[in-house]
Parts: structure tokens; sequence; C-alpha cells
């Protein structure tokens, strides 16, 4: 008679773990057809590959081809290219240096008070530009970064420099000022990098005056050899006789 755990004609028992027939190794199937055993996945993976994640063929050193995009994208504006005029273009450079400008005004918090003092308004290079046509002079200066102009006016005759207290490199002037796009009386101070180049600025910045002084008196300019050669050609010239007769050609 088989008891619990018995098993009849001298069979084996099943004990935990172990594999009934029909089955090959405890928790896999058993050979198919192909007299191979499936691969069984590790415990915890699920056998799929996650984003990221490299197969066996990568990481075996495979190489996996990249798809190249051939997308061509069309802008929606089309942006042409715009020709930028800083109306220097009409002027040549008599004199250039760089320097800080300083400027005698109100601040923000003290507009309208009368309340004045030293504001830097930044660093760049100081010009004396003459225009080729009319010849007059005037002082431009531009933030070296951001190109903005911080002074802009011409070099008026009467413009006094006057030494910075206690500073050699230092010049302060007061002017017209045209910057800000309306005309305004401004006090400027200039500090230079030695007193040398601050030497030069205003020996650079009278003979300037003394141009636009002359220019206003109207004055002639420099002598030009040729110039007077083709005017007293002109003034020998007779077109026209003593009687108003126009000159036959002989």
């Amino acid at each position: 008679m088989a008891t619990f755990g018995s098993t009849a004609d001298g069979e084996k028992p099943l004990t935990f773990g172990s594999a009934a027939e029909g089955f090959g190794k405890a928790g896999s199937f058993s050979v198919g057809a192909t007299g191979e055993e499936p691969k069984q996945a590790p415990f915890g993976s699920t056998g799929v590959t996650k984003f990221g994640e490299s197969t066996e063929e990568e990481q075996e050193g495979g190489e996996v081809p990249e798809a190249e995009s051939t997308a061509e994208f069309t802008p929606v504006v089309q942006l042409d290219e715009v020709e930028v005029k800083t109306h220097e273009e009409d002027e040549e450079v008599v004199f250039k240096m760089r320097a800080k400008l300083f400027r005698y005004t109100e601040t923000m918090l003290n507009k309208g008070s009368g309340k004045k003092e030293w504001i830097e308004r930044g660093v760049g290079e100081f010009k004396l530009l003459k225009h080729r046509e009319s010849e007059k002079i005037r002082a431009l200066m531009r933030q070296e970064k951001t190109m903005k102009v911080i002074a802009n006016h011409v070099v008026d005759p009467r413009i006094v420099l006057q030494p910075n207290v206690g500073n050699d490199r230092s010049w302060v002037w007061s002017a017209y000022d045209f910057s800000e796009g309306d005309l305004v009386e401004e006090v400027f101070a200039i500090r230079f990098g030695t007193a040398e180049n601050a030497s030069k600025f205003k020996e650079a910045f009278v003979d300037a005056q003394e141009t636009m002084k002359k220019l206003l008196a109207g004055e002639d300019g420099p002598a030009d050899p040729e110039a007077d050669k083709a005017a007293e050609a002109l003034a020998s010239l007779k077109t026209q006789d003593e009687g108003g007769k126009q000159d036959e050609p002989k």
C-alpha cells in the first residue's frame, strides 16, 4: 500500500527542486527538437534593451551605423544684408588715442535737483575727424565695447582746455554736445594713461582749433601753386571783345 510521499514500482519520489519527466533542468523546459537548450535570462532582467543601453554586439566591439539626417529647413524670414554707416566715411582721422571720458552732470537719482557729480561715460578712442569737403573738424568718442557715441561736438575755437586739479593726465572742457541727439552744453573730463599722451592730446586739439578758427574766418587754406596757375590762366582768357561781340576763332 502506497503511503504519502512513496512511489509505486520503485519510482523516485518528487522532492522540492527536482524535475519531473518531460522537463530538463530545474526551472527550465526540456530540450526541444533542435537539441539546444534555450537561453535563460538572469534573475531580475526583462530581456528588453532599454533606451541608452548597449546591446551585446556593441559591448563586444561591433559598430552600429548611425543614420544621417538629410532634412533641409528653409527659414521663415529672409534677412537681407544691410550696410551700416557710421557717418565717418567722408572724414579723415586727424588724431586718435585711447582714454577714459567723464561727464559732470546729474545722476538719475538726483535728476532735477541741480546736484551734479562726475560720472564715467566709458573707455574708448577719442578721435578728431576732419571732413574732406567742408574741412570742419569734430571730436568723436565711442565706447570700445558697445560702440555707443559718448561725445560728439564741433571743435569750437572758443573751447578752453583746463588741466584737472592734481592730475597731469587729465583735461577738462565744456562744449555743445550732440551725442544724445540733442544739442546740450556738457562739461567733459578726459583721462589718459600717461602725461605724455595727455600733452599730445592738447597739442592736437589746439591745432584743430586753429584750423577751425581760420575756416570760420573765411581765410584761405594752404597755398596751392597749381590752383594759382589755373586761376591766372582763366583770368587771361577773353571770350568777348570790347564791343560785347564774341571773339571768332582764328
